[in-house]
């Protein structure tokens, strides 16, 4: 793993479907949200809310709870890096401020009150990502 990049800084969030609570770690090993029957060597996690926002809700939609999600805020600790199933393949230079770590991330706080996207664009994000499935081209790079 790389040194994370130079000009990031917090706060970062985590979305996940995930029930946390202050102090608790997030840790690579556990089954990925995105793919069934993966089990994730990194933690992703973001510099912007909005794309936390969709972490909790694809998390959510895809497993079928009816949940609302989980934002959470974090602290990494230890080196991370650029994800790289977003930068510069699909979203050249980052935009979604999206990170990953083998590390622990620590959970520091919950923003409880974030907006959830229109049902639509939920609807039509799945429906992208199913395309992707049916394509085979769901890959993470992980």
């Amino acid at each position: 793993m790389t040194d994370e990049p130079a000009d990031v800084a917090g706060p970062y969030f985590h979305g996940t479907r995930a029930d946390l609570a202050v102090g608790d770690e997030l840790v690579p090993g556990h089954p990925s949200n995105f793919q069934a029957g993966r089990v994730m060597n990194h933690v992703y996690f973001t510099t912007l809310l909005d794309t936390a926002v969709w972490g909790a809700e694809l998390a959510t939609a895809l497993a079928g709870t009816g949940d609302r999600g989980r934002v959470y805020v974090v602290e990494p600790l230890g080196s991370f890096e650029d994800d790289p199933n977003v930068t510069d393949k699909r979203f050249p230079g980052n935009p979604t401020r999206s990170y990953r770590t083998r590390s622990p991330l620590r959970v520091v706080g919950e923003v409880g009150d974030w907006e959830g996207h229109p049902p639509d664009a939920l609807a039509g994000m799945l429906a992208s990502l199913q395309r992707l499935r049916e394509q085979g081209l769901d890959v993470i790079e992980d």
